[in-house]
């Protein structure tokens, strides 16, 4: 009898294939909440590994890292009516504690724009205090409807960036700032997830900005997932808690802002960008596990020869774990680092220390080869690379290749359900077209540029949509 897949294949259910890995690679369970998550070790490694990258990116920025309250007074919230009218449907209430009915009831932050405009409105008092460049790392919450771990969670962790400038220009040029510099750059050189950069639709906008920024990308099954934001908040947030400068020419004006937030549904598109039936295949400039050393015996030479292979990659740079666990079998394990995609398998056995050699497994590409002990340190990092321009490249294929010109919006609906993108010239579209799409489940994910920029407007001419199905 043929053995039984470890994971459902993808092409029969990707969604059952999906949770399979996620369980399977431990990677995260749901909480005794619905919509809830724990996340394990492992999974936790890799977003700690985006925190690491994203976080130095921030501060590259000249954003600064602070905290604001979990609770946030209901009032705050009611002060923006588009920001209100548009969380509503998610929040979650406080309306007792410490056994009484409190006087005002209070919400677990869904975002934080109105707690942190009532702090700017005391910060900023003159242009001197301009820009005022602030991040947060945080969980939010916000009731899910339909929770998917990673995906869509009720609380799920994330950064979130606020900013106060004296212009226009300057909050608008730092929103795209953080959205090329900051979410591009990690998505594409360490996620190894090629993203489409545009404009979000009036429809798809945040709740209360002006302008919505935004990254999309293609996920394995040819759905969306929306990977990051950054928003122009015009002076909205401004006007209504009154955060105002002195300007250098003596008068009151309202500052300019920005927001922006990416969170841990990054690890979702990092699995259904790059996972295949096999598990996980980790970028190797993300890995917290670039290259795993495994002991087939446990025979003390090898045990040894594994030991100094680690010390050895260790000081080469590679981030590397010794697996001496040879009471486990070593079929189970190898299975379980190909699982958890870990991008390199160094597998040692007494034969490899006759031979001098070791065999080196790469996740990635896939296939093993023998490879002197003694060149291995010097090798691994060329590999390494090698690998993660491949998980780029493949990114970037899938999308072009599943992503068709379309002029109606019939032939964008039946790109979608076929599994693919769409793109329409806006003009032809329109907010009526965008509506009559949604009857379909089809959204626009973006607007972008006909040379493929991010346009400087919704009506700009030439912009063209992308469409999709999305997560």
């Amino acid at each position: 009898m043929a053995k039984a897949p470890v994971l459902t294949p993808r092409a029969d259910d990707f969604p059952r294939w999906y949770q399979d890995l996620i369980t399977k690679a431990e990677l995260a369970e749901n909480g005794p909440v619905r919509g809830t998550m724990v996340i394990r070790p492992y999974g936790y490694g890799l977003w700690e590994r985006m925190q690491q990258e994203l976080d130095a990116r921030i501060k590259a920025a000249g954003a600064r890292n602070a905290y604001f309250p979990l609770f946030i007074p209901q009032s705050y919230l009611t002060r923006e009516a588009e920001h209100v009218e548009g969380f509503a449907p998610e929040l979650a209430v406080v309306t007792h504690g410490g056994g009484k009915r409190l006087e005002e009831p209070v919400v677990v932050r869904p975002t934080s724009e109105t707690i942190v405009n009532e702090y700017f409105a005391k910060w900023v008092q003159s242009y001197r205090d301009l820009p005022l460049l602030i991040n947060q790392w945080a969980n939010v919450v916000r009731w899910e409807m339909r929770p998917r771990v990673f995906l869509r969670t009720t609380e799920f962790l994330w950064q979130e960036g606020h900013t106060a400038h004296a212009t226009y220009e300057d909050a608008r040029d730092y929103a795209a700032r953080i959205h090329e510099r900051v979410y591009a750059d990690l998505m594409v050189n360490v996620l190894g997830i090629d993203v489409v950069l545009g404009r979000k639709t009036r429809a798809e906008r945040f709740a209360g900005a002006v302008n919505t920024l935004t990254l999309e990308a293609m996920m394995g099954d040819g759905k969306a997932l929306q990977m990051g934001t950054s928003h122009e908040l015009g002076q909205n947030f401004a006007r209504a808690f009154n955060t105002r400068y002195l300007s250098r020419d003596g008068g009151q004006e309202l500052v300019w802002q920005t927001s922006w937030g990416a969170s841990t549904r990054m690890v979702g598109g990092l699995i259904m960008s790059h996972g295949d039936d096999s598990g996980l295949r980790v970028p190797p400039r993300l890995a917290p596990v670039q290259a795993v050393v495994l002991a087939i015996k446990g025979d003390e030479a090898v045990l040894a020869k594994v030991r100094e292979i680690g010390d050895r990659l260790a000081a080469a740079g590679v981030r590397v774990e010794v697996d001496d666990r040879t009471d486990t079998p070593f079929g189970r394990r190898a299975v379980d680092w190909e699982l958890k995609g870990v991008p390199v398998r160094v597998e040692v056995g007494p034969r490899d220390l006759e031979s001098g050699t070791v065999m080196l497994a790469r996740r990635i590409p896939g296939g093993k080869q023998p490879v002197a002990a003694d060149a291995l340190a010097a090798l691994l990092p060329a590999v390494l690379e090698e690998d993660q321009a491949l998980l780029l490249r493949q990114s970037r294929e899938r999308r072009e290749s599943r992503t068709a010109d379309v002029a109606t919006v019939g032939e964008a609906v039946e790109a979608a359900s076929a599994g693919g993108w769409a793109r329409i010239p806006w003009s032809d579209l329109g907010e009526a077209g965008e509506a009559r799409l949604a009857e379909h489940a089809v959204t626009v994910r973006c607007l972008v540029a006909e040379d493929g920029s991010v346009p400087e407007a919704d009506d700009a001419p030439g912009n063209v949509a992308v469409v999709a199905r999305s997560y």
